[in-house]
């Protein structure tokens, strides 16, 4: 295994979107039926087959789960063919399972890859995040603000009252107490069933979305994907590790954490350049999802590189035999 090869960003990133298709496409036969596990099985299936075709000596830092919990693709697995790069990777076969089930908007098949060390391993439980898209001084929103004080600052920082911001919030009980604050202050809020990594990519694209902020808990590994993404378009995200018992501190403990309380930035959850790729399931407000045509399949696909900023989206057309 050569583990002293170089990153090249550029020569990777194909591969690296031919993987996010495969895994969209292997599941788009799922969508509307009903079945979540199937759904999202199939994508890891032919995301890890991809990407066991690529030269790369990679590790699964943000997977499906712990060993014992997930049968492929999960923390801590190697993939690759070992003969490239040693690098970091992070992924979500199936962004929004419930989505694909039930036929929903913004259904996405996301991965992201670095060079090895470059993302925060981060451990499976919730994280309160905040982010903002491109074109902020730095730290116009924190972690310390309560969510109108947030809402107010932005305001400000865009030169627009209160009510012409939107916020994006996971649609979830814990998050009663927050909304019914932002509301205090006129903004409007886009919930969302599920998603959190679309939802905080949105931001990036204000002007395409309408979706200025996103705030709320979810999971802390989406948190890495969505600033791996960030980290391409531009934006500002912060996130802090929540832990409901000993067993999560414990799994925090683990993945190498030692402050608990830690307040995370972008930077300090993606440290180098990475690429990043995101290939649409279902129709949503980023990508399309998959056609259906006779004899075709028709996929969009994001493709990013931090390193030049460079923002690809691409249509891929698969004959089906």
């Amino acid at each position: 295994m050569n583990q002293t090869t170089e990153f090249h960003d550029r020569m990777l990133s194909l591969g690296l979107a031919r993987v996010s298709e495969a895994a969209a496409l292997a599941s788009a036969r799922l969508i509307g039926r009903g079945d979540e596990k199937a759904a999202d099985q199939a994508a890891v299936n032919a995301m890890r087959d991809q990407l066991n075709m690529l030269d790369i000596a990679g590790v699964v830092v943000i997977g499906e789960g712990e060993r014992d919990e997930a049968p492929m693709l999960f923390i801590g697995e190697e993939v690759g063919t070992g003969n490239g790069p040693a690098v970091d990777i992070a992924l979500d076969p199936l962004e929004g399972t419930t989505l694909t089930a039930k036929d929903m908007p913004n259904a996405l098949t996301v991965i992201a890859m670095g060079p090895r060390g470059s993302m925060l391993h981060a451990p499976d439980v919730y994280m309160d995040k905040l982010a903002v898209g491109p074109g902020y001084k730095r730290g116009v929103v924190t972690m310390d603000m309560s969510p109108s004080e947030r809402v107010s600052a932005l305001a400000a920082a865009k030169g627009c009252s209160t009510e012409d911001i939107t916020v994006c919030v996971l649609e979830r009980e814990r998050h009663e107490e927050m909304i019914a604050e932002i509301r205090t202050t006129g903004a409007a809020i886009r919930l969302i069933t599920d998603g959190d990594v679309a939802g905080i990519i949105h931001c990036a694209e204000a002007e395409e979305t309408g979706i200025d902020m996103y705030m709320g808990s979810g999971g802390a590994p989406e948190g890495v994907l969505a600033a791996a993404a960030l980290k391409c378009m531009g934006g500002q995200i912060y996130g802090r590790l929540l832990f409901r018992n000993d067993d999560e501190k414990a799994r925090a403990k683990k993945a190498g954490i030692t402050n608990l309380d830690r307040v995370y930035t972008l930077n300090d959850m993606v440290t180098a350049d990475v690429i990043f790729a995101a290939t649409g399931v279902t129709d949503g407000s980023i990508l399309a999802g998959i056609k259906r045509e006779p004899g075709m399949l028709t996929a969009e696909t994001i493709l990013m590189r931090s390193k030049t900023g460079s923002v690809r989206r691409m249509t891929y057309r698969n004959p089906v035999k």
